[in-house]
């Protein structure tokens, strides 16, 4: 049990206001379909409910294409595909006609069903239907996970051929993902997961070197998660229609589920972070990502992922924040003012948001600018289409939960004239965009004059030519270029030379490489060249290792005055360096930046679109996670510096060891992801191992080992829950008290009620939290039964007293957060149920509606972990208000 927010609601609901103005909220929010209700949408848009798959037994859909015959085409994460005929807009009746594909072979029975679905990605185009199969492991579905390929041979509007273009070795949530068509329409692009094996490609526009490539100390995640995972991750291919030819046009992702081209043929995508990682130094928020010719974007497994400022891979578009991405589509096609048509459209699965990301020609890229254009509570968001009537239809669902199909379109007072219509001079390609795909076009193998052309560009300032232009040349044989690197004079160019060389020689030009950064002077390059530079020296350590022990002074001596930096990058890239290179004075430089303030970014978590309070009422069951990393975030460059210094076994004296000790046992007093705690004890255990034998206890005292539980990553807590647990409904209450409680032990109830997290928001006998009622008089009030509803079913009643509220905003914005107070002027809300000092104004000369949440803070399923009698044992404990002496007992 996670947090049990109802169960005083009854007494309440109807009596408690909280001040607020009742003609606030939508008049008419009762005579309204509660599924449309829900919905924020942009002035001028309207939407309508189609159909509810997962009411009529047929499963929670996550993918959606539409025919050559204007039907949508959908698939069951877990099973099989529909096809419908849809009502057009305003009908009185707009249910679709479903049939669920069939298919004739003569190795079949006619009208037997399909073999096909488990789909994460579809698409129809070239008079096929393309299903990305991501098979769960279901044994009564034949088909491994891959591409196929769906065709009507006969004309008898069935699809009778099934042709696997590509077995995928991946499955799962990480597994492979969507397909869409190229934008000249003659070609195909897909998307995987990190969980998915990059087949073997015919090209290769990201040359096949990839490697780890960080000097800083791997830790992989302490709950082993994608431990197995190497380079490059996630990734994204070009193939013929046919499938005949697969070529690799990017890597470096995490999740990203969805790529969209715009108008100029640029390709987009929208990665998701590792929610694990919150709070730390690696942590990448979900991002836009501007996806050019063979692009990577540095996910690597662990705490090994890159940072966005190191040249060898490249920045976001835009920073989100915290979310799970799904769909992405561009909006050139829609019947929808253009500032939409001009706009990506990114879906986000957690927290219920349809972003609408409208991108600006930046140079040789974009920046792009985040706005909520339709958002819900709950909406699980899982695909989305442009349909042919400029409509966009999406659906909602994935893991089991209720599934929705939606159509929103446009019905206000901009114009919205055809495709053909719409105006270019808004959104005009730049000269740097036109030169880096000039560039692009030496990605695919030996050209002749590849490096001539491509050279001049490696000290460009855009990053994306350079990288583009860096790229070209690693693309051409080495005997072409190598000695080019070693004569170039420029610093910039030359440390781009250096870069590649790195990726492509050996080692026998570690010595070369080394001598030549030398001869660069620091000082006199920018920031940006000169954290281009210190990757360099990385690149080359990282991939030959450490020179011979002269040159690696030489190096040293070079990199120890400019440490500390100004910059967090640069101290993460020095410090790392320095480390590896075993500096003397690392240690006790090092050890001042973990007494000093924070750098210039106190949060790795600040610097996004989104502000991560803005998503914790949205969806509290991922959403408090949010808030308790908030409440008591780790410094995170801090984090970094104590774990470059777990490998470090020179500089030390008795009081900089104690120092850094001590440091270990303040960090496990942070909260931040669900793996901080196993990153800190392993980055612990390491520092551990250089300490002399003799001293191992004291040190291991100091630092924290007594706070810890057995495995680790995490703090010491109550018994946990010994299960099997099971999904428990409503319909499995009267069974379980059918009987009473029986005798009862009080201690395991206790522990219950820590292990399900019950004391993370409420208080019991003076113990716990106050986000959530005081429970200690809960069972002089309400029965077992009522408790027991109120967990199971948490979101039927919502005391006003703590239910949220969604302000909608003039500027097309939603803010969520429960009210507080309000004044003439402001609405005054808090986000944060752990800081409920943090207070936020909401002007209501900007608020247009007010709506109450229909979600709890306490989300379903915080007692799935308990078999019957722990579960008993805890209803005894609440039953009790935390009372051994109670008659429950007896």
């Amino acid at each position: 049990m996670y947090r049990l927010f109802l169960v005083i609601s009854f007494a309440i609901l109807l009596t408690t206001s909280c001040n607020r103005d009742k003609n606030s909220v939508s008049e008419n929010a009762q005579q309204l379909d509660p599924k449309i209700e829900k919905l924020k949408l942009q002035t001028g848009f309207h939407a309508e409910h189609l159909y509810s798959p997962s009411e009529n037994e047929l499963g929670s859909w996550v993918a959606m294409t539409f025919d050559d015959k204007g039907r949508l085409i959908t698939s069951d994460q877990y099973g099989a595909l529909y096809r419908l005929k849809l009502a057009p807009i305003g009908a009185d009746s707009l249910t679709p006609e479903i049939e669920k594909l069939k298919m004739q072979t003569g190795e079949q029975q006619p009208d037997s069903i399909i073999q096909m679905g488990y789909a994460q990605g579809l698409l129809y185009a070239f008079n096929s239907l393309y299903v990305m199969v991501n098979h769960w492991g279901n044994e009564e579905f034949e088909k491994t996970s891959g591409l196929y390929r769906l065709q009507d041979t006969n004309d008898d509007d069935q699809f009778d051929k099934i042709t696997l273009l590509k077995e995928m070795n991946g499955a799962g949530e990480h597994g492979p993902h969507s397909i869409i068509l190229g934008p000249e329409g003659e070609s195909l692009y897909l998307i995987a997961g990190n969980h998915t094996d990059i087949p073997e490609m015919d090209a290769y526009r990201l040359p096949k070197v990839w490697q780890d490539d960080n000097l800083f100390p791997q830790i992989k995640d302490p709950r082993g998660h994608a431990n197995s995972r190497g380079a490059p991750g996630g990734w994204i291919a070009k193939i013929d229609p046919e499938g005949k030819h697969w070529e690799l046009v990017g890597a470096g992702f995490r999740n990203a589920f969805d790529i969209a081209f715009n108008e100029f043929g640029d390709l987009f995508t929208y990665d998701s972070d590792m929610e694990w990682d919150m709070g730390m130094p690696w942590y990448r928020p979900t991002r836009i990502c501007h996806v050019t010719s063979g692009s990577e974007f540095g996910w690597r497994t662990g705490n090994g992922k890159w940072s966005s400022a190191y040249p060898d891979n490249l920045p976001a578009v835009l920073n989100i924040g915290q979310g799970s991405p799904t769909n992405v589509m561009y909006g050139e096609y829609a019947k929808f003012p253009e500032r939409y048509r001009q706009s990506l459209f990114a879906f986000d699965w957690s927290f219920g948001i349809i972003y609408a990301v409208h991108l600006q020609p930046k140079g040789a890229s974009y920046v792009g600018e985040k706005e909520e254009f339709l958002s819900g509570i709950p909406l699980p968001l899982t695909d989305g289409v442009i349909g042919p009537d400029g409509a966009m239809y999406f659906m909602t669902g994935g893991r089991r939960l209720d599934s929705d199909l939606y159509r929103v379109y446009y019905d206000g007072d901009a114009d919205v004239s055809d495709k053909a219509q719409i105006s270019k001079a808004a959104v005009a390609e730049t000269k740097e965009n036109k030169i880096r795909k000039q560039l692009e076009g030496y990605h695919n193998g030996y050209k002749e004059g590849a490096v001539d052309f491509a050279w001049p560009y490696l000290n460009h300032k855009d990053r994306f030519i350079q990288y583009a232009a860096r790229l070209a040349v690693e693309h051409q044989p080495l005997q072409s270029w190598q000695e080019r690197v070693y004569e170039e004079k420029d610093p910039v160019a030359l440390t781009q030379g250096i870069v590649a060389l790195s990726k492509h020689a050996d080692k026998s030009q570690r010595e070369r490489m080394l001598s030549k950064l030398l001869e660069i002077d620091y000082n006199g390059l920018s920031s940006k060249n000169q954290i281009d530079l210190l990757r360099a020296y990385e690149l080359s350590l990282s991939r030959f290792g450490k020179p011979a022990t002269s040159l690696q002074n030489k190096v040293i001596n070079r990199l120890t005055p400019h440490y500390p930096a100004k910059t967090d990058v640069k101290n993460q890239l020095l410090s790392k360096i320095l480390a590896y290179l075993d500096d003397p004075k690392l240690a006790s430089k090092t050890l001042a930046l973990l007494e000093s303030k924070q750098g210039e970014n106190a949060s790795v978590m600040a610097n996004t679109a989104t502000d991560a309070s803005d998503l914790i009422l949205r969806n509290p069951q991922y959403g408090m996670d949010i808030a308790k990393t908030l409440k008591s975030l780790p410094p995170a460059q801090h984090t970094y510096y104590g774990m470059v210094l777990s490998t470090v076994s020179k500089g030390w004296t008795p009081e900089l060891r104690e120092q850094y000790f001590k440091w270990f046992y303040k960090a496990f007093s942070f909260k931040a992801g669900n793996s901080y705690i196993g990153f800190i004890d392993k980055a612990r255990k390491k520092a551990l191992t250089h300490v002399p034998e003799n001293e191992f206890e004291y040190y291991d005292e100091m630092s924290g080992v007594s706070l810890l539980s057995g495995s680790g990553n995490e703090l010491v807590k109550a018994v946990q829950p010994k299960g099997p647990g099971r999904n428990w409904k409503e319909e499995d209450i009267a069974p379980l008290l059918s009987n009473g409680l029986g005798i009862r032990d009080f201690e395991q109830g206790k522990n219950m009620f820590i292990a399900t997290n019950c004391i993370t928001c409420h208080s019991m006998q003076g113990e716990g939290e106050n986000i959530g009622p005081d429970l200690t008089q809960l069972g002089t009030r309400f029965s077992l039964e009522d408790m027991l509803e109120s967990i199971i079913e948490p979101n039927k009643v919502i005391s006003d007293q703590y239910n949220t509220s969604v302000y909608s905003l003039k500027n097309g914005q939603s803010v969520v957060g429960r009210l507080m107070n309000e004044d003439d002027e402001n609405y005054i809300i808090s986000q944060n149920p752990y800081a409920l000092d943090l207070l936020r104004n909401i002007p209501k000369d900007q608020v247009v509606e007010v709506k109450l949440s229909t979600l709890s803070l306490m989300p379903p399923g915080t007692i799935n972990r308990l078999n019957e009698e722990e579960l008993k044992d805890l209803l005894a404990y609440l039953m009790a208000g935390g009372n051994p002496e109670n008659d429950i007992y007896e």
